[in-house]
């Protein structure tokens, strides 16, 4: 077996408000003759959460200033009849070097929805309703400075961890035991010309990255897992821990993530039984692990879904290979946005054979490496497509930190600018600003 380590940079940069996966240092090496894993996490790890949830007040008043890039083509063109090849489904094929300038509306419009649902949320750790929503349904994309979507919500999403708290924890302050949070929504387009641009009636899931302490210590929890419920004959897909709990955790009353998805899904197809349907799944940083646990639940879960994509912006590694090849035969469709200058997706752990056909990969686990990769429970593969950006090659992100590359914010100006692999950035193109939420507009 052809063994390639993708090695991580260190981590020497401060976290802000919106590098929201904790950052974890993985450095590979190779001896002679056998493997060795240096696995170096970020040191004080608890200075960091203390020191961003403290500064929280400052960072949530920041969001105003934020500034959001919109498609800077004409108005949004009817996809119409092609909306599957935008959807995915022969896996965006010519259409992503270059890229296709309808495919970039889509994916800046995908990745506004993200940044609703991290506006929504409530940051400070003083407020009674912390890392819960500030909006009703009804007003959120208003008020968060997207209207005119065309789209409605129908359902807010809660994370749980499942970290066991100690007893000591009643004493400490409420935001370090804040085991459920607000993370995100499902939106059913509704508005008949929207509907009509599509070319179907489009369903978005969207959730946003890491806000609570617990987040941040369930992205510590690197190591694979098997997925439950899940039979093989071969080799065990396995996923992040931390991602996993997160979605499948529930205390008392409260509903898991995963159940919350299945009951509003149920509901969609029930409703608008006869119509086409589509589901996409958009997410940041945690928010995009979750979205490919997401996608691929629901394919596992409804054996009659449409088709379901994934828009992932920034996300880190979610499986092993395994996992991916189950993805891949479920059809599940994913295009992976990546910043070639943002650590969180290089971790966590390293890559093999990451570029093999996933058939002879299968073939090869009865090789005498199946035992050391699969007890290794450090790796992972990449999954779906690719659309690799780089803020160094961009000159609206000159000397820009390791924190800047990970912001959706970034993510997005990137991908407005970008034209293909051999012409990264546009000449003509142009860091485009908005003044304050208000003047967001979904194009």
């Amino acid at each position: 077996m052809k063994l390639s380590f993708k090695p991580s940079p260190s981590c020497t940069s401060k976290q802000n408000l919106q590098q929201h996966t904790l950052i974890q240092c993985v450095t590979i090496t190779k001896p002679a003759n056998k493997f060795t894993r240096n696995i170096n996490l970020t040191k004080n790890i608890k200075n960091i959460i203390l020191g961003w949830i403290t500064n929280s007040d400052e960072k949530t008043s920041s969001t105003s200033s934020w500034t959001m890039p919109s498609f800077s083509g004409q108005s949004p063109e009817k996809i119409g009849k092609n909306w599957m090849e935008y959807q995915g489904i022969k896996n965006w094929e010519g259409l992503l070097d270059p890229l296709d300038d309808n495919l970039r509306g889509e994916i800046i419009r995908y990745g506004h929805f993200v940044e609703a649902a991290y506006r929504a949320c409530n940051f400070d750790p003083s407020s009674p309703s912390y890392a819960m929503c500030k909006y009703s349904r009804k007003k959120l994309f208003h008020l968060s400075g997207f209207s005119g979507t065309g789209y409605r919500i129908s359902k807010y999403l809660k994370a749980t961890s499942g970290i066991n708290l100690p007893n000591w924890v009643d004493k400490a302050p409420k935001w370090m035991s804040k085991q459920s949070s607000w993370i995100g929504y499902v939106a059913i387009c509704h508005d008949q010309r929207e509907i009509a641009r599509l070319g179907r009636r489009d369903v978005v899931i969207a959730l946003r990255g890491t806000a609570t302490c617990l987040e941040w210590l369930e992205n510590l929890r690197a190591t694979l897992t098997p997925l439950p419920n899940i039979k093989h004959t071969i080799c065990c897909p396995m996923v992040e821990s931390g991602f996993l709990s997160l979605y499948t955790s529930k205390i008392d009353a409260q509903q898991s993530l995963q159940d919350m998805v299945r009951e509003e899904i149920d509901r969609i197809k029930k409703l608008y039984d006869g119509e086409t349907l589509s589901f996409t799944i958009a997410g940041h940083s945690l928010g995009a692990a979750l979205a490919t646990l997401t996608a691929y639940d629901i394919k596992q879960f409804f054996r009659d879904i449409p088709l379901v994509t994934v828009m992932s912006f920034g996300g880190p590694r979610v499986g092993n290979h395994s996992f991916r090849y189950h993805l891949d035969k479920q059809d599940t469709k994913i295009l992976r946005i990546v910043n070639s200058d943002d650590l969180i997706t290089k971790i966590p752990g390293f890559v093999i054979d990451n570029n093999d056909d996933d058939d002879k990969y299968v073939e090869k686990s009865d090789h005498w490496m199946k035992r050391l990769v699969e007890d290794s429970q450090w790796v992972y593969a990449d999954v779906g497509c690719e659309l690799r950006l780089s803020s160094s090659g961009s000159p609206h992100f000159n000397g820009i930190n390791i924190a800047t590359c990970h912001e959706l914010n970034t993510y997005l100006h990137l991908v407005n600018s970008f034209v293909s692999s051999s012409c990264p950035v546009r000449a003509t193109a142009k860091k485009i600003m908005h003044k304050s939420n208000n003047n967001v507009k979904c194009t």
